[in-house]
């Protein structure tokens, strides 16, 4: 009737939900291997193989390297988003953006520079498609005899 075994479920170390609750500030450096939620404020930088959600008032100064964001507060510096980076309509996004998925809603805020992850290597692809592809090279080579200058 009594058991010295209790059933215990097998959770991995570091891969529940990390939560940073409005009013709390983190200056420095997080690294973590679940799933993370901040309504509170950071300045430093965040690197995780999971997802992240920035609440409506979360903050994050600094650098995010993640899988997947859903941001709906304010977020300045660098992001690299290997997934799906979704900004909902309350999001303020300032600096540096590489992401593979982009979807934003109507009313966010969207000052940065972004790169859309594979595109460099995609256009190296295609320059030297071009390069390489007989037809442009004899059309061009047909213009520069018609058009001596």
């Amino acid at each position: 009737m009594f058991s010295d075994k209790k059933d215990k479920k097998n959770v991995e170390p570091g891969t529940g939900q990390n939560r940073i609750n409005e009013g709390t500030k983190i200056t420095g450096d997080i690294s973590s291997k679940g799933f993370f939620r901040i309504d509170g404020s950071i300045e430093g930088n965040i690197k995780t193989p999971s997802k992240v959600v920035l609440g409506k008032s979360g903050e994050i100064i600094g650098t995010l390297t993640c899988e997947n964001a859903d941001i709906e507060g304010t977020f300045n510096g660098k992001l690299h988003v290997t997934g799906t980076l979704t900004l909902r309509a309350s999001a303020k996004i300032e600096g540096e953006v590489i992401v593979e998925k982009l979807a934003i809603e109507p009313g966010a805020i969207f000052n940065a520079t972004c790169t859309m992850q594979g595109a460099e290597q995609e256009l190296t692809t295609n320059k030297a498609q071009h390069n390489t592809n007989p037809y442009l090279q004899r059309k061009r080579s047909k213009k520069a005899v018609a058009d001596p200058s």
